[in-house]
């Protein structure tokens, strides 16, 4: 079987976060599957085509390439960011798990590329120069009561915490239940750092202690970085703050500079 799939990580948004492994990948796709936005942000190249879907078609859009790829294509699944991070890389090796014999047969190569998270820490400093973690505060696919445990362990253990779709229409209240559960959990002078289209025209990176910290800082292209307890702000006269986690911890599990 000749065909292949290459899920690619589009990173940020702008051609220059774009690694060259992934721009060889698209330049010799055959067809390009993806999101509609993301798959706005691939040129269009004479002759390859291109199959836009909605954001929650997920394991039909992976079905769709697969199948194209089983007939001998080279195909492209381009998702923004990073693909394994909340992104279709899982979404197509579920289908393949649950689909036909042939597409276990097929090419598959993961092309990584840069996620919110690190842009966001990247454009404040070093917040997660220590132990983090990364959640999605969507519960579309899981429930929101094990978003709720995930984030008092996360506080508990020192983690510093990446938060992923934060917000959106449909549920506006989560995000400020999220600050509420960890102001239980963390002092209120951690920072959080709001960084919305990190590394993308109209980018907006804003650091506010935890007490101040609302919901109605974000929208779903925010990316939230929570600190920790160690978590410091290095202040600079003309400059923009510098936010970092330090390097070591105590045997209590606290950071120390």
């Amino acid at each position: 079987m000749s065909g292949r799939i290459a899920v690619i990580g589009l990173g940020p948004g702008e051609a220059r976060w774009l690694t060259p492994e992934a721009a060889a990948e698209l330049a010799a796709a055959e067809a390009v599957y993806g999101y509609g936005p993301y798959l706005d942000r691939v040129p269009a190249l004479h002759g390859q085509a291109r199959h836009a879907s909605d954001n929650r078609e997920e394991i039909a859009r992976a079905g769709a390439a697969l199948a194209h790829a089983a007939a001998g294509a080279r195909v492209a699944m381009v998702s923004g960011g990073d693909p394994g991070v909340f992104a279709m890389a899982a979404a197509v090796i579920e289908a393949i798990e649950a689909g036909p014999a042939e597409w276990r047969a097929l090419e598959v190569s993961v092309v990584p590329g840069i996620t919110a998270m690190l842009m966001v820490a990247a454009r404040a400093g070093a917040p997660l120069g220590h132990d983090f973690c990364a959640i999605s505060l969507s519960d579309n696919l899981k429930p929101w009561e094990l978003v709720e445990r995930r984030l008092r362990l996360a506080a508990q253990a020192g983690f510093a915490m990446a938060f992923y779709n934060p917000v959106s229409k449909a549920r506006p209240w989560q995000l400020d239940r999220a600050f509420a559960i960890l102001r239980a959990e963390l002092p209120a002078t951690v920072p959080v750092i709001f960084g919305r289209a990190a590394g993308r025209a109209g980018e907006r990176i804003a650091t506010v202690s935890l007490a101040e910290a609302r919901g109605d800082m974000a929208d779903m292209a925010t990316c939230i970085i929570i600190g920790t307890p160690a978590t410091r702000i290095v202040p600079r006269e003309g400059l923009p703050d510098l936010v970092y986690t330090p390097r070591r911890a105590d045997a209590g599990g606290t950071e120390r500079a």
